[in-house]
Order: C-alpha cells, then sequence, then structure tokens
C-alpha cells in the first residue's frame, strides 16, 4: 500500500496550521527587552522545570509554553520549529540544494518502505545522471534505503551543492540494478504545476502556491500561451494554500487596469496598514478569464479571486474558498525557530473580510468548514445569496452580489464529484487504485517510454488504456477485500460493466502513466479531461466573455 503521497526532496508541503497563507514578504526583528509582565511565564517554566515528577526537555516546555499563547490568538498565528522551518524556507523560497526528484514511500517485502521515483526535474541533477520516474532506490551511498523514513530519506540525499551521491536504483523491466552518481544541485520548485492549451483558443495555468519564483513563472508561461495563439485563459488556483501577498498581487496586476484596489490590509500598527492597486500595462487586461477555486484555495489565492470577481474581471468556479483573511508576519527565534504573527486582515476590493470566524477556538474553526462544505453541496449560488443577511452582501463594480462571511463564493457553484461509482471512491480511499496504478504501469514502463517519450501532445491526445485493463483492476481490488458492486444495471453493452465508471477508470490509469512518462503536468491535463470543473469553464465561456467585453465597469 502507499503510504505516503508526493513528497518532494525539499520538505513536505506545509499546508495547514498556517504556515501557508498570506505571508508578508520580510522577516522582523524582535525587541531584546523583556517586559516586567512576561517574566511570570519565565518563573513559571522555571518552576515546572524544577518540581515535575518527571524530567522535562527545556526545549519542549518552552514549545508548549509559545504554542499555548498562540493557541489564544487565532487559527493561523503558529509556532515553527527549527526543523521544521529550514523546510517551510524551502518552499517558499522555491529551491533546495539536492537531487531533483520527488518520491513516494511503498509498502515492500516485510513491511518496510520502498522509495518509489515519482517525477524527475527536467534538466536537473537527476535526469542528467539517469534517473526514470518510477525507479525504485534500493541503496544510498552503498547502505540499504529500505525501510528508511521521510528525514532520513532528505538527511542522506540531500546536501550542498556540487557533492555527489551514489544511488542504487531497481528499474521495472529490468532484472540488474541500475548504479548512478548524482551531483547534487540547486533545484527549484515549481509553483505552476501545469500551464498548456486546452485547446486552440485557451490557455491553462495551474498555480499550486505563491513563493518568491511564482511571478516570473507565471509571466513566463503566459508568454509562452501567447505565443501558442492563446485568446483566453482558464486561472486553476485550487489546491492552492496560499504564500507570499506580493507574489499574488503581481499576478492579480497582470489582470487589472491602472489604479484598480486589488487589496487592502488593516491594522492597528500603521506600517501594516496599506492598499495595493494595479500599475496597469499588464499582460492579460482584456481577454476571457476564468478563475478554478475549491475549499482548500486560501489567502492568497483568495487575494487573486476576490479582487478580480470584485472589479466584475474574471468569472469564479468551483466551490467557496477556505476563508481565510488574516496576513501573518514572520519573526525568527535565536535557535533557527519561528513564529507566524498576525499582524493585520486583508479585504477585497468590495471592503469584504473573507475570514471565517474563530471566535470558539481552532477546532470549530475547522468542524465549521466542513459543515459549510457540506451545506454548500445542496445549495445553488442562488439559494447561498437568499441565505445570507444583507450586510454580508456587498457589490461589484457592475453591481452583482458578492458575499462576505467566510471565503470567496465562486459565480458558478460546482459542487464534489457526487456522481462517483462506489467503486471507484473505495479503491481511492483504502490506495487499492494507486497500488495497481504503479504495478500496472510499472508492466509497461519500457514499452510506454519507447512509444511515447518526446511527445507529450500525442499522448494527452491520442494515447488509449488497453480494454484489458478495467477488469484487471476489478479482479485487483477484489483480491484486496473490496466486493463493490461494478454492474449497475442498464449497461448498454451488456457485459456486466458500467460504460462510464470504466472510461472514468481507464482516464485515472492514463493520469499515471502519463505523470511517469511527462511529470506533473501530465497528470494535471489527463485529469482536466475528465474534471467537473473544469467542464463548467468550457461550458461558461460565454459568461467570461461578457465580462471580459464589459471590463472595466465606468
Amino acid at each position: 500500500m502507499q503510504r505516503t503521497v508526493l513528497l518532494g526532496l525539499a520538505s513536505l508541503v506545509l499546508l495547514s496550521g498556517g504556515i501557508f497563507g498570506g505571508i508578508w514578504l520580510s522577516q522582523a526583528k524582535i525587541a531584546r527587552q523583556t517586559p516586567d509582565e512576561y517574566r511570570i511565564v519565565e518563573e513559571a517554566v522555571q518552576a515546572a522545570e524544577a518540581a515535575y515528577v518527571d524530567s522535562v526537555s527545556r526545549n519542549r516546555l518552552s514549545e508548549y509554553a509559545i504554542e499555548g499563547f498562540l493557541g489564544s490568538l487565532d487559527p493561523h498565528s503558529v509556532y515553527i520549529d527549527a526543523e521544521r522551518m529550514q523546510a517551510v524556507r524551502e518552499q517558499f523560497n522555491a529551491s533546495f540544494e539536492g537531487i531533483g526528484v520527488t518520491y513516494e514511500l511503498i509498502d515492500g517485502p516485510e513491511k518496510q518502505d520502498t522509495i518509489g521515483v515519482l517525477s524527475v526535474l527536467p534538466e536537473g541533477p537527476s535526469e542528467e545522471a539517469g534517473v526514470w520516474a518510477g525507479d525504485r532506490i534500493v541503496a544510498i551511498d552503498g547502505a540499504s534505503a529500505v525501510g528508511l523514513n521521510h528525514e532520513e530519506i532528505q538527511d542522506r540525499l540531500k546536501g550542498p551543492e556540487g557533492s555527489s551521491v551514489q544511488v542504487t536504483l531497481r528499474r521495472p523491466g529490468r532484472s540488474e540494478p541500475v548504479q548512478v552518481s548524482i551531483t547534487r544541485d540547486d533545484v527549484p520548485i515549481a509553483t505552476l504545476d501545469a500551464a498548456y492549451m486546452l485547446d486552440g483558443m485557451t490557455g491553462y495555468i495551474k498555480i499550486n502556491r505563491f513563493a518568491q519564483t511564482t511571478y516570473r513563472e507565471f509571466s513566463n508561461a503566459l508568454r509562452i500561451l501567447d505565443d501558442r495563439g492563446m485568446k483566453r485563459l482558464v486561472l486553476d488556483l485550487r489546491g492552492n494554500a496560499g504564500g507570499y501577498m506580493q507574489m499574488a498581487e503581481r499576478v492579480a496586476d497582470e489582470f487589472l487596469k491602472d489604479g484598480q484596489v486589488i487589496v487592502s490590509a488593516r491594522s492597528r500598527h500603521r506600517e501594516y496598514t496599506q492598499t495595493a492597486r494595479a500599475s496597469g500595462g499588464g499582460a492579460f487586461e482584456d481577454r476571457p478569464l476564468t478563475v478554478l477555486v475549491d475549499e482548500h484555495s486560501a489567502s492568497a489565492s483568495e487575494i487573486v479571486a476576490g479582487a478580480l470577481q470584485d472589479h466584475d474581471r474574471a468569472l469564479i468556479i468551483g466551490r467557496r474558498t477556505f476563508g481565510k483573511g488574516l496576513v501573518q508576519r514572520e519573526f525568527q527565534l535565536s535557535d533557527g525557530s519561528g513564529l507566524r504573527v498576525t499582524i493585520a486582515r486583508f479585504y477585497t476590493p468590495t471592503g469584504r473580510l473573507i475570514q471565517t470566524d474563530y471566535a470558539d477556538g481552532r477546532r470549530d474553526y475547522y468542524e465549521q468548514k466542513a459543515r459549510r462544505l457540506d451545506r454548500d453541496t445542496v445549495r445553488t449560488r442562488q439559494a447561498l445569496v437568499a441565505s445570507m443577511p444583507d450586510s454580508l452582501k456587498y457589490r461589484t463594480d457592475a453591481g452583482r452580489i458578492v458575499l462576505g462571511g467566510g471565503g470567496i463564493v465562486p459565480d458558478h457553484i460546482v459542487p464534489p464529484d457526487t456522481a462517483m461509482h462506489p467503486f471507484i471512491g473505495e479503491v481511492m480511499r483504502a490506495g487499492v487504485f494507486s497500488d495497481f496504478a504503479r504495478a500496472w504501469v510499472d508492466e509497461r514502463s519500457i514499452e510506454l517510454r519507447e512509444e511515447w517519450k518526446g511527445d507529450p501532445d500525442e499522448f494527452a491526445s491520442s494515447y488509449r488504456v488497453p480494454g484489458t485493463a478495467f477488469p484487471a483492476l476489478v479482479q485487483f481490488a477484489r483480491s484486496r477485500g473490496i466486493q463493490e458492486s461494478v454492474a449497475p444495471a442498464g449497461d448498454a453493452d451488456g457485459d456486466g460493466v458500467d460504460p462510464a465508471l470504466e472510461r472514468y477508470a481507464e482516464s485515472l490509469l492514463k493520469s499515471y502513466a502519463g505523470r511517469r512518462l511527462f511529470g506533473t503536468e501530465m497528470w494535471v491535463r489527463v485529469r482536466n479531461q475528465f474534471d467537473p470543473v473544469v467542464e463548467e469553464a468550457r461550458r461558461s465561456w460565454g459568461d467570461a466573455e461578457l465580462l471580459a467585453a464589459r471590463y472595466p465597469v465606468r
């Protein structure tokens, strides 16, 4: 069974606890004088250390004290220990020194985890050394790599730029191990998962977070898609938990006219109270635009979506966003750890505060978001607007109603895919599908590589998963104890299989194969072919074009 999914060697992708979000792009210095009122905390910690029945680590007592007082403030003011701080900085800096792969841990013999290479950075150190996606790393510098945890793996594979590491690989389709020497380098961590043409006139860009390199990656992608004939754009911010505010502002600026408000930050501190405005001359100010969001789109993502919705610049499609309207600043502590402390609230151009209420504590904060998602699933946007008090209703430049009080409510709501067949839901939740897909692609890895490598567009449009794959999946699932029926009544072929279910499963398999051959972008491209939110965007260009034709509203 797959134990951990898509972990880059830079770090874990830290999306919870406020580590991503709306971050002020600078560090703050801390005054070293301790007010008398805080000395009682020092006394209490010392008393606990001296008197407690068991020995207690001073470091842990300090961490408990910090976490305790931050927990009384808001859900996104957080403490980050020194070890995690290094990983977080790599994510925000969008680079690290390593070998340039992402990996997963796979259950191997005797329940020991094996490192499976998910993707290899194009033109990175591992690709130059001959590492393939799908390889298993079984030894590092001559010592077994089987059974290592994430920290041990990263300790062995990461290292200073220019240093070397010897890696032993097991490659699907080959009986003999492959030995490679990899020279570590400064490895970029892309913040764009995909940038390609959905069709002859429609560009698509997916941003996974807002880091220091995001605007550069984004503007480069716009330029490339322009050269390919892009007339309109789908900007996908689903799953994007935020990042640097300034990067979000610069991305939004590409779509807005000179002087239009992007976002306002308000605080009791004058230096944190300011308004960001568009500078004009953006690369995509006049063409139709849709923005895709979901319940995991937070903070910096909500700055972009809120600005474009309030100015009637883009059609927002998907599900209500997370609802994080707080801005944090980082304070570095003397041991290398740090605090992310909320310094301001941000407001969209219409004055909306999209922060979800947190007065009843962190647990209730996250539980109410889950309840809200369940409610939104069964309500139309019209019903949602009708249920809201007037105090939470705002008017866009063109007079359309938009909502405050927790997240950005899309113009077109697309609920979660409740039509997914129970069989697919069960095999996905149990990890059975990923196990089957990995084995299925392993058996065909060399064959697929020889036929399709170097031709991603042809693979995306033409490759078809063989008809034998779905029956094999069903048999594999049943061998793992999943007996869910796969034969709803009324299938057209009379073979006991629902054709729509079969096509869906085969598309999922194609996405696995595509990632093995071409990386994350192909994974996204194939899944977009049967994504209901992307399909809604395709159907909604009339509304997006109408907004673009009327923009800006005078």
